[in-house]
């Protein structure tokens, strides 16, 4: 690289056994995309106004002039990189972002800047690919955090698309699994012209694993900014609640919730009228929450019916998409939820921003360096069953002094340990240069 110029491989690397057998397996398996993509219907992980997006059909133009393509898996990836997206644009680029479910679709309606084209990213069929990006022909291609669909990152390449894995990630789990099949994920790191890792040990994964070209940049998902909320939304709830004891749980999973429940048993004799708000990070399970709380003995009540919180309401459920932002501002103290089941632990950076106290489970390896610095800081607790959870809360909403000594080590950890999101438009900015000196190229 010279002058911001980048200097990219003129050879398209050839397809290996493994990934060549791979593609004539989707090849062949085609004709049962509908029928998966029925059953996905059936349970509510797809849009049914939106099934040809997964067969690489729209009905949406491709944007006049360059256009950088960002895909991300999820909530979780889309909501890390909706500030760098937001900062692409400002540099006069065309965004088109692709992601792969239904609850990452809502929020990317929700917050997306103005002008940001939003596809569900195409089963990975190679003519669907094709489809895919015959359409909509991008000059960039940004892979985040550990997505890698086998077809779709070869034939992107295949067209000399430049390809960039932003805010990458390779948790143990994978790490080990990868291993086995070393010549399968080394061919696809190599389609990447470069690796932009999370952390020190992320990139020494990747170079194990085959990628040529690694810089570590940092987690974009410490720089994401304060969660929004509907200021009206927000009043409303605040009167609903009025001086009452809150407490809430943030992206629960399966089993967590009973624990929740309990904790609340046990500390309602020492708050009178204490109120838990409970958020599970898939929504549709909202009902199946409130069945467990009745079960126990507790009034319980939907958000997504249309209720505020009653004087007679001990659990409310917050069964809806993009609302957390409410619950931070409500609740002095969080349980991130996905971390006493075993699901690797949510991101704590939006409560934290927002002034509560964070709790935990010991399942935290997404967020592994960054959990274990908030707890060496004493800016998070750890927690592993029902006495220590009902402790810690009891603990922290009686002492206001020592709550506000862990939410400042809290912010101070996530402030130090920022900055990926300046880091990862530095290394993009010599691609971003590329684009337009091609363009003007082509247009001269």
């Amino acid at each position: 690289m010279s002058q911001g110029v980048v200097e990219r491989p003129m050879a398209v690397l050839p397809l290996p056994v493994a990934l060549r057998a791979y593609r004539l397996a989707m090849m062949a398996g085609a004709p049962l995309a509908s029928v998966m993509l029925s059953h996905r219907l059936r349970r509510g992980k797809e849009d049914a106004a939106r099934l040809g997006e997964r067969r690489g059909e729209t009905h949406v133009a491709r944007p006049d002039g360059p256009l950088i393509w960002i895909h991300g898996a999820s909530v979780g990836e889309v909501a890390a990189i909706i500030p760098l997206i937001e900062r692409i644009v400002a540099k006069d680029f065309k965004v088109l972002l692709t992601s792969g479910t239904v609850t990452s679709a809502r929020l990317a309606d929700q917050r997306l800047p103005p002008g940001v084209i939003h596809q569900f990213v195409p089963l990975d069929v190679p003519r669907f690919i094709a489809r895919f990006l015959d359409h909509w022909k991008p000059d960039l291609g940004l892979f985040t955090e550990s997505d890698l669909w086998p077809n779709l990152i070869q034939m992107s390449a295949e067209r000399r698309v430049p390809l960039i894995l932003v805010n990458g990630r390779v948790s143990e789990r994978s790490f080990n699994r990868w291993r086995f099949a070393p010549g399968l994920i080394a061919a696809l790191l190599r389609r990447f012209d470069l690796c932009l890792a999370q952390s020190p040990a992320y990139a020494e994964r990747y170079r194990d694993l085959g990628a040529p070209r690694i810089s570590t940049t940092g987690n974009l998902k410490l720089d994401v900014p304060e969660p929004p909320a509907d200021q009206e939304s927000l009043r409303q709830l605040r009167d609903a609640v009025g001086g009452r004891t809150t407490i809430a749980a943030a992206s629960t999973h399966a089993g967590e919730e009973a624990v929740l429940i309990e904790t609340h048993r046990r500390l309602r004799r020492a708050f009178p009228g204490l109120l838990t708000i409970i958020a599970p990070r898939h929504p549709d399970r909202g009902p199946g929450i409130v069945e467990i709380a009745r079960a126990a003995g507790l009034a319980a009540s939907l958000r997504s019916r249309g209720r505020l919180p009653d004087a007679q309401d001990e659990i409310y459920v917050l069964d809806t998409l993009g609302e957390l932002g409410l619950v931070y501002r409500l609740a002095p103290v969080v349980f991130m939820g996905g971390s006493l089941a075993s699901h690797g632990g949510q991101n704590p950076v939006e409560p934290i921003k927002l002034g509560a106290a964070v709790l935990h489970g010991p399942h935290v390896w997404n967020f592994a360096e960054l959990y274990e610095a908030l707890d060496s800081a004493r800016g998070a607790e750890q927690i592993t069953e029902v006495g220590g959870l009902t402790a810690r809360i009891d603990a922290l909403l009686t002492d206001a002094t020592a709550r506000a000594a862990i939410t400042g080590a809290a912010r101070k950890t996530v402030d130090q340990l920022g900055g990926a999101l300046e880091r990862t438009l530095a290394a993009l900015d010599p691609y971003f240069m590329q684009i337009r000196l091609e363009r003007r190229g082509s247009h001269a």
